[in-house]
């Protein structure tokens, strides 16, 4: 994923606030190397707060219209204040842009989900394939949509008064990216650097800076080795539980088991098999295991991916490599939990003081049968708007301690070399359509 693409708990309430409140440490700079041009970003997180409230303010007022221009100026602001080799990046999109390509995708989408829905209430073989139909018609549009989306931001970034572009085919691109992710799954995961690797050589030999070409040289090999061991650890348990209850299941006794029917069916089968309970146990904590795990190594998968993703950029004789650590990788991710414990125990407070001031007679159902009726649809709406006034502050929250963050750490982790080769780049390429951008917010794939 690039990043133009994009991007425990306290034991104590006192922790927590310690933790949200108290800005994070400096981490010790790493001297570049030597005739390697470094980036720098300016943004402070003040400013960045205002417009993120003021964006989920309005998106409320809006009912969700104002995303648009939330999101121009969201690019506007980090483009703006991220600097490579003294030069900033310039973002030329506007919302009016975003609003219009999302219009002509809600136009292709509603027609195509219309049909598939009065195939489906068909008795013939359309009706019956209809369901499979709308998954792999889904299937194809999400990865359609991020890489004309990402065609779409390319040719609206601006360094040095030359555009980026996106040439390429993005059904060619889908199609690569669903058969990436079959074999991923038919894997459990061990093809997915291969797989990343060619979406990536694919997706940069299509990207230009000017006249200049772009390539990407990640091996899909070092990154296997590299994510070999939170593989393991993290699928490992779960495969090894799923090999043993295999092992445990004679399959004569299940077969007998269900001839005989009756309702104590797993019963028999659980005598006739003294191991099958245990390896059902070790099948329920190994899954359990592999979701704590993977949320708990996901930023360590993250930084990994952004060291190897950044390291394979190429344009023209200009390579970049990356610096990031892991543990300024979870420093972003603390962050987030510290501010989000905060903010749920606030609303909760919320929650309790306004739960105070609603009669308990109108908890009975019989009393509140007896409240007016425009009464109980405006205490709907209020619960609504709740919800949505909360789910809201945890976007604004993650947007500002986890977003804002990863994009400052992967620029002022990078280091460049070779740059002087774009001193003689020739302007190229024109304006992408925002056709993919709205098809991407339709499908809730979209990003910065």
């Amino acid at each position: 994923m690039t990043v133009l693409d994009a991007v425990g708990p306290s034991p104590g309430a006192p922790a927590v606030a310690s933790i949200a409140a108290a800005p994070a440490l400096p981490t010790p700079p790493v001297p570049p190397a030597v005739g390697a041009a470094t980036c720098r970003f300016f943004g402070n997180e003040e400013p960045y707060w205002r417009l993120m409230i003021r964006g989920a303010v309005l998106l409320i007022v809006t009912l969700g219209i104002y995303r648009f221009w939330l999101a121009t100026d969201q690019r506007r602001f980090l483009w703006a204040n991220t600097e490579i080799a003294g030069d900033a990046l310039e973002y030329a999109g506007t919302a009016r842009e975003l609003l219009i390509g999302f219009l002509v995708a809600v136009a292709v989408l509603v027609p195509l989900y219309a049909v598939l829905s009065l195939a489906a209430l068909g008795s013939d073989v359309v009706g019956q394939i209809s369901g499979l139909l709308a998954l792999v018609l889904l299937a194809l549009f999400g990865p359609f949509a991020i890489f004309r989306a990402r065609r779409y931001r390319l040719t609206r970034t601006i360094f040095r008064g030359v555009r980026l572009h996106q040439t390429g085919s993005a059904w060619l691109y889908s199609v690569y990216s669903i058969l990436g992710w079959a074999v991923t799954l038919a894997t459990f995961g061990l093809a997915y650097p291969w797989a990343q690797a060619a979406l990536e050589r694919y997706k940069m030999r299509h990207t230009f800076y000017g006249d200049v070409g772009g390539r990407f040289v990640g091996s899909g090999t070092r990154l296997f080795l590299r994510g070999i061991g939170l593989w393991l650890l993290i699928l490992g348990p779960l495969l090894a539980s799923i090999l043993y209850a295999m092992a445990s299941i004679d399959g004569t006794v299940v077969a007998e088991a269900v001839e005989r029917g009756g309702n104590n069916m797993l019963g028999s089968i659980e005598s006739a098999m003294p191991n099958f309970s245990l390896a059902l146990t070790a099948l329920v904590i190994a899954f359990f295991w592999s979701v704590i795990a993977a949320g708990l190594l996901y930023p360590a998968f993250q930084a990994m991916m952004l060291r190897w993703w950044t390291s394979g950029l190429r344009f023209g004789d200009m390579a970049a490599t990356s610096r990031v650590r892991t543990g300024q990788m979870y420093g972003l991710y603390l962050r987030f939990v510290g501010y989000s414990l905060l903010f749920g125990l606030a609303a909760a407070i919320i929650g309790v003081i306004v739960g105070t001031l609603v009669p308990l007679s109108a908890l009975d159902e019989e009393k509140f049968a007896e409240i007016d009726t425009w009464t109980q649809i405006a205490g709907v709406v209020a619960a609504l708007i709740g919800y949505v006034v909360i789910m809201l502050g945890y976007s604004t929250i993650y947007q500002v301690t986890v977003k804002l963050r990863l994009w400052r750490l992967s620029f002022e982790t990078a280091e460049i070399t070779g740059l002087e080769a774009l001193d003689r780049v020739n302007a190229a390429g024109v304006p992408g359509s925002a056709f993919g951008e709205g098809l991407a917010d339709a499908l809730d794939i979209g990003g910065l």
